[in-house]
């Protein structure tokens, strides 16, 4: 018959070393955050072209991004153009990340999310 087996320790140190390894295994992990980024329909190329460079900033960085592209007043009646800039924001992206959603249709906006690849 084997005799019951007890260790005694100190508790407060055992909860410090429970605490600090919790600590560093939340220290480790990586939080993704979803960037936005916001556009016109009409906008300029100048800032078209700033605006994906940032995003494919955010995308090296890790996070996600959200493509909004809002209408204001009649803009709305041209989806076409619309339909183009988020193709053209597709070409852009893709040597850096992949499309997580389609473009759809939210109200008054088009949103397309990013993810890396």
């Amino acid at each position: 018959m084997d005799p019951p087996v007890c260790k005694i320790l100190d508790f407060g140190k055992f909860k410090y070393q429970a605490q600090k390894k919790a600590s560093t295994a939340k220290k480790k992990q990586k939080e993704i955050t979803l960037k936005e980024v916001k556009m016109r329909p009409g906008i300029d190329v100048h800032d078209y072209k700033f605006k994906v460079k940032a995003a494919q900033k955010f995308i090296s960085a890790g996070d996600k991004v959200k493509f909004t592209l809002r209408f204001k007043g009649r803009e709305f009646e041209h989806h076409d153009l619309a339909h183009n800039l988020m193709g053209r924001i597709r070409e852009d992206m893709e040597s850096v990340s992949k499309v997580e959603q389609e473009p759809k249709l939210e109200g008054r906006q088009f949103t397309m999310i990013f993810v890396a690849n």
